[in-house]
């Protein structure tokens, strides 16, 4: 548990899922301009933090919006915004939300530092 109170994961569990191509997605809350420091590459979800306080529920790609079961693993640069998200996202219906805790950062020094830092 992080220090928002949301279930996280960790960057190794993160990894683990990634290499057993489990079915999640995952939704990436940093601005498009930090992709340029440090990315996890295909299959990534990009969904701004400011896109989603502007236009809310609006915001939501459809593989989200039209299921309320996705299994969802919200990322940014150290955790604190995806938990914020998280959060938001289970009090609106989507249970199996859950926060990459350390964020992008926890990933590239734990696990796969070719990601980049920042």
């Amino acid at each position: 548990m992080n220090p928002f109170g949301v279930p996280g994961i960790t960057a190794q569990e993160l990894a683990q899922k990634r290499a057993n191509n489990d079915s999640f997605i995952l939704l990436d809350v940093r601005e498009p301009y930090e992709l340029t420091y440090a990315h996890l590459g295909e299959g990534v979800t990009l969904l701004p933090l400011s896109d989603l306080a502007r236009r809310q529920l609006a915001a939501l790609p459809p593989e989200i919006a039209d299921n309320k079961e996705a299994d969802i693993v919200v990322l940014c640069h150290h955790g604190n915004r995806s938990a914020q998200v998280t959060a938001w996202l289970q009090h609106n219906g989507w249970a199996n939300a859950v926060n990459a805790d350390g964020g992008i950062e926890a990933y590239a020094l734990e696990v796969d530092p070719s990601v980049g830092r920042y």
